[in-house]
């Protein structure tokens, strides 16, 4: 069918409700939005769904909740005995999360799947819990994170707690792909589901076992003793799910003066006091920081609405300092690394990991203090996809692993970032360099004087209407076809994670690069396939050892980098900077340098 007939095929549905068809109807003759909602499907990736809550194939409404879950319970089904492990279903503050949680679950349990469903919102990382602690088969949180308030999304996880792999997020695409969205889902009414026995609630009795892992994570309560008369912590959920965990969390270990933003307390899909609730914003804290001036407080923390980012403000003196995700995440390294060896418990094969657009710093920290590095793809799925392999392998044990979006875990009692425990282990961190006179910024600084000048950015360029995906498509074939010999300072490695292949530039399109280079130089050079010779590559490309993605990192001189890669839940492509300094002025330069010329390439 073309979007029309589709757009028809709603309007005429007994199973479309009145508010949505009249949604619809006022959109007749409107051939653009009805082509933008109706030409096809939002993608179901290994994030599940992700989009603007509006009536249409491409939104987050109802019906699509309900096609993406019997889609998801086509594949359980097909588990034999283990589908009756059942589903474990969270979710958020956003608008509708309530609702769309409870057709998901009431597809589920039409479909013979039985349900454990959260009475109330909870923070993903307590998902990723409580299915492992349930047994259960797969999981589902109605959750679109630290987008703005237009947004909801449908995220699935599997039974070892990580977002779904892509092999099952494939056969769920394909049963959608295979069903009629109407005629071929499941459902009954949440009455008829709550007294069949489908669905049994979940509330207090998992929040204690779940709070119980996040606190067997701390490696500090010694320096919180010392300070937690003088230390004073203002916390934010920036309306969302962290709201009554991470003040418990801090009060149990032992934190005496922590204060909450009382706006921002408020349980609200509409994030009021924020232009976007996104802990990586600077703005978001504003209410925060206006307050701590006045209550002379040492440390603000907030996290985003569904519990899985965690971002920090630091006070140095009459200032306030936000910290980036890579800040935070070295410190947080550094802090696990030290700690631990003081107390006698870093493991000997003890391994860290991060994303392969997460800083290079963390690298330098591993090095230095024997702990072994794995690099993941960008998605904490990845991330959680190693815990599995140490503890299948028995080859290393987890310590910490972070991605520069603000996203940590410590322990393996989930698998996926955890901004929970990132908020116990900043504030007991925080305690600890403040027994040595220290606050968080200046530990920073001492971190950069051992292991270098490190600093990073993230560009995004934003596309929108029909041929979005198409523009952005074309901005990687371009790179790929015509690869650039110099990105502020001369390429040379290319890393193409969707080839799967490292490439390094042969000697004369370096030494092009390197003719040609100034601060804000950007040279293309074209492929051997074009010229024969101008990138003449001077050996076999090696294996990324990576799964295939579409992203393409450029190693550069003086141990800096530039990636590009296309985001898999927005319409824009992100470029990622990191660059590396004898002293901070050469690292802010050479920064500067890339992010101008990388920024170029995506024109």
């Amino acid at each position: 069918m073309n979007y029309m007939e589709k757009y028809e095929q709603w309007l005429a549905s007994d199973c479309v409700d009145a508010a949505t068809k009249n949604e619809l109807e006022a959109l007749r003759g409107n051939a653009e939005e009805l082509a933008d909602r109706f030409s096809g499907m939002l993608d179901f990736g290994t994030a599940g769904l992700r989009g603007v809550m509006r009536a249409g194939l491409n939104g987050m409404n109802t019906y699509t909740v309900r096609y993406a879950t019997q889609g998801l319970a086509d594949l359980i089904n097909r588990c034999g005995e283990d589908a009756g492990s059942g589903v474990t279903i969270a979710f958020d503050s956003r608008n509708n999360s309530p609702e769309f949680a409870s057709e998901a679950a009431c597809v589920l349990a039409a479909n013979g799947i039985h349900v454990n469903l959260f009475e109330s919102l909870r923070p993903t990382p307590e998902l990723s819990f409580a299915l492992r602690e349930t047994g259960s088969i797969a999981g589902i949180n109605i959750t679109a994170s630290h987008n703005t308030k237009e947004y909801n999304g449908y995220k699935v996880y599997w039974s070892d707690g990580a977002q779904l792999p892509p092999e099952h997020a494939a056969e769920v695409s394909a049963s959608m792909d295979k069903n009629d969205i109407f005629r071929d889902v499941r459902t009954m009414s949440r009455e008829d589901a709550d007294a069949s026995g489908m669905i049994t609630l979940l509330g207090a009795e998992m929040d204690e076992k779940y709070m119980e892992k996040v606190l067997e994570q701390s490696v500090g309560r010694r320096y919180v003793e010392q300070v937690q008369d003088t230390f004073r912590i203002i916390y934010t959920p920036f309306h969302g799910t962290g709201y009554k965990i991470v003040p418990e969390i801090l009060k149990r270990l032992g934190m005496k003066h922590v204060l909450t933003v009382p706006e921002q307390m408020v349980i609200d899909g509409n994030f009021p006091t924020v232009k976007s609730p996104n802990p990586e914003n600077v703005e978001g804290f504003d209410l925060a920081i206006r307050m701590a001036k006045k209550e002379n407080v040492d440390l603000i923390i907030g996290t985003d609405p569904d519990g899985d980012r965690c971002g920090i403000v630091v006070r140095n003196g009459d200032s306030y300092e936000t910290l980036s995700g890579n800040q935070i995440g070295v410190l947080l390294l550094d802090y696990l690394i030290t700690a631990r060896r003081e107390s006698g418990t870093l493991a000997e094969n003890a391994a860290a990991v991060k994303s392969i657009v997460s800083t290079g710093m963390a690298k330098k920290i591993c090095e230095e203090n024997g702990v072994t590095l794995f690099e993941t793809l960008t998605g904490f799925k990845f991330i959680g996809e190693k815990i599995k392999e140490f503890e299948r392998t028995g080859d290393y044990t987890f310590l910490f692993g972070f991605e520069e979006s603000n996203g940590y875990l410590a322990g393996t009692y989930a698998r996926d970032k955890d901004a929970m425990v990132a908020s116990m282990l900043i504030a007991e961190m925080a305690c600890r360099y403040k027994t040595m006179g220290m606050n968080l910024y200046e530990a920073l600084q001492q971190l950069y004087r051992r292991y270098g000048f490190y600093r990073e950015s993230v560009v995004s360029v934003q596309f929108s209407g029909i041929g979005a995906q198409e523009k952005m498509a074309q901005i990687m074939k371009d790179l790929r076809h015509h690869p650039p010999a110099s990105i502020g300072l001369p390429v040379l490695r290319i890393r193409d994670y969707q080839a799967g292949e490292i490439r390094r530039l042969g000697t004369d399109a370096s030494a092009g690069a390197d003719a040609a280079h100034d601060e804000n130089t950007c040279t293309r050079t074209n492929t051997s396939a074009d010229t024969g010779a101008a990138h003449d590559e001077a050996e076999a490309p090696e294996p990324t050892g990576l799964p295939k993605s579409n992203v393409l990192y450029y190693e550069l001189e003086d141990e800096c980098s530039a990636v590009i890669r296309p985001s898999g839940t927005e319409p824009k492509v992100k470029l990622y900077v990191m660059a590396k300094g004898a002293d901070a002025s050469i690292a802010e330069s050479r920064l500067t340098a890339i992010q101008e010329a990388g920024s170029r390439l995506l024109k």
